[in-house]
């Protein structure tokens, strides 16, 4: 892969993948809850906020593991 090689479009690329997964991630967690996560955040639930955001944290952590 030499296009992995050059800094920058490496940069693009694990973006792209780590957006991608995050999402994945999160319908993942959406489906295995037994919450509607979309509509307690239309509710305004201040609690599922922060699990949403310990997901993606999580998630992102673990792709920069697996990337570095």
């Amino acid at each position: 892969m030499d296009f992995l090689n050059n800094e920058f479009v490496a940069t693009i690329i694990y973006a792209i993948l780590a957006l991608v997964l995050m999402f994945v991630g999160y319908k993942v967690f959406d489906m295995i809850t037994p919450y509607n996560f979309a509509e307690e955040i239309k509710e305004k639930n201040p609690a599922v906020g922060a699990v949403i955001a310990g997901i993606f944290i999580a998630v992102a952590i673990i792709i920069k593991a697996a990337i570095a």
